[in-house]
């Protein structure tokens, strides 16, 4: 008999993509699995990650890294690019999706989930979530318009659409059925849907039919995942919905799906993130968790029972790392505000340099900014900055959207001075803290995040003499306050007519 410790090494932690990585999508190809998250309003769009365990995930790319792909002007934390969905057939690789600031619906193609992607094949039937199904030589696009699910044959070259579009379920009765999913098994049509609103009444539903075009009915046990409801109402993850059904090499099956942690108030600030949850089929549907509210803690890892893995329960999460921005390009992690401007961020081999833009309230541009997903509830951000110039900003931002974000920043004084400042903006309204002058431009700068406050520090070059300048409530950055369909993410700025170097950004957990 397996002993509590070793059971417990065997278990895994979720969220398994915590952070900001919304409307998740599975693709397995024998043993390995890709997924893919929504990314709104930020570039590179539509981070992909790599597992061959489901729990440990490793980012290997952006589908989406140039401009001739995803165009994002304007768009702000309810546009850009929403729900991808990620599939193989015949050898190439789908990834389908919603530009909401663009076209619309669109696809592009790959020979391997590392890329090259193609540039968009778009796509005339309207709605969001779209889905990909292949059948017999033909190829089928699922999306949302008009408050259903509907179906409709294209040509997966071309995009061009060959049928109708015709309506094959409403759902169950939810607000804004929308990610449908559509595959077969034993002969029968499944049709997943999320219903409710990604909020706390988010949930899965499910249905199917003898035919694929209907009539579909739905799970007398729908829906199959709601945390809103009285097992789960002190549960630590809540919003659960808009899930990926798959079956794994070894022939079990499980779902990814988005979900949320509030934090403070029963507020959240790190966005919807991805979890997983295992699945039986019982009389022909699917059980979620045996029918139990998901956990943060889960007791059995995927493979466990085939390969024994001497991990610790929180193992699979490993959000802390350390740039010191020494190689010839960013890592796939660092995302930016819309579509930027290359000129303005520059690797000189031992710091990175931003030059001064726009600042980060103005919405209809891309500031100079390079952030990361705040991805723990409780961490800390450094950096080490050198502020060159006489004029503008640079510094850290805690940023929501656009009227939404605290920015911890350095400014030019005399004789070769600088201020250490905190501000607040919040939805027109702006606070400045009472700043500090210190004798250099040169300065370490710290973001202490905690659950019901950031803590915004400095510190003299070469010490560890750290001081506080403010202590700022998170609930103003929630996304119940701010609003949006994203979660924080902190990174480095500059603004006005200046340059700036980072030395290096550190992300403890």
């Amino acid at each position: 008999m397996l002993s509590t410790i070793l059971l417990a090494a065997l278990g895994y932690l979720n969220p398994v993509v915590p952070g900001f990585h919304p409307d998740p999508s599975v693709c397995r190809v024998d043993s390995d699995y890709y997924l893919v998250n929504s990314s709104f309003q930020f570039f590179p769009g539509v981070p992909i990650f790599h597992s061959r365990d489901l729990v440990n995930w490793q980012q290997i790319g952006n589908v989406l890294d140039r401009r001739s792909q995803i165009e994002l002007k304007e768009a702000d934390s309810w546009g850009g690019i929403y729900a991808p969905v990620l599939r193989l057939h015949d050898g190439t690789f789908y990834m389908v999706t919603t530009n909401c600031s663009d076209r619309g619906n669109f696809f592009v193609t790959a020979p391997s989930p590392h890329g090259p992607w193609s540039d968009p094949v778009w796509i005339e039937q309207g709605g969001i979530d779209p889905d990909l199904f292949w059948e017999d030589g033909h190829c089928y696009f699922t999306s949302n318009p008009n408050d259903g699910i509907h179906i409709c044959e294209i040509d997966p070259v071309t995009g061009r659409q060959l049928s109708e579009s015709r309506l094959l379920w409403r759902g169950m009765g939810g607000r804004y059925p929308e990610a449908g999913h559509l595959f077969r098994k034993d002969g029968w049509y499944y049709l997943m849907i999320a219903e409710g609103g990604t909020e706390m009444g988010h949930s899965i539903t499910i249905a199917r039919s003898k035919n694929l075009y209907g009539p579909y009915v739905g799970n007398p046990a729908n829906p199959i995942l709601c945390h809103q409801r009285q097992a789960a109402q002190t549960n630590p993850i809540q919003g659960t919905g808009h899930g990926d059904l798959f079956q794994a090499h070894d022939g079990s099956w499980w779902i990814v799906f988005l979900a949320f942690r509030p934090q403070i108030n029963g507020m959240h600030i790190l966005g919807r993130e991805t979890c997983l949850a295992p699945v039986k089929w019982v009389n022909g549907w699917p059980v979620v968790n045996d029918g139990n509210p998901v956990t943060l803690e889960m007791p059995n890892a995927p493979f466990a029972d085939n390969v024994l893995k001497p991990q610790s329960l929180m193992s699979n999460v490993q959000s802390s790392f350390r740039d010191d921005f020494r190689d010839r390009t960013l890592a796939p992690r660092w995302v930016y505000l819309r579509n930027p401007d290359s000129s303005r961020y520059e690797l000189t081999g031992n710091a990175l340099r931003l030059k001064g833009g726009a600042p980060l309230s103005q919405n209809s541009v891309s500031p100079t900014f390079v952030a990361h997903r705040q991805q723990d509830i409780e961490c800390d951000i450094t950096t080490f900055l050198t502020l060159k110039g006489n004029e503008g900003e640079a510094g850290l931002s805690v940023y929501m959207e656009s009227s939404a974000h605290y920015d911890l920043y350095l400014t030019p004084e005399e004789k070769d001075g600088a201020t250490v400042s905190v501000r607040a903006q919040l939805d027109g309204f702006v606070h400045d803290f009472p700043s500090v002058r210190i004798s250099s431009r040169k300065c370490l700068l710290r973001v202490v995040c905690k659950a019901d406050r950031y803590i915004f520090q400095y510190a003299k070059p070469l010490t560890t003499d750290w001081h506080d300048i403010a202590s700022v409530s998170t609930r103003y950055l929630t996304t119940e306050t701010a609003g949006g369909f994203t979660g924080t993410v902190i990174g480095m700025y500059a603004s006005g007519n200046t340059t700036a170097d980072f030395d290096f950004f550190s992300y403890n957990k």
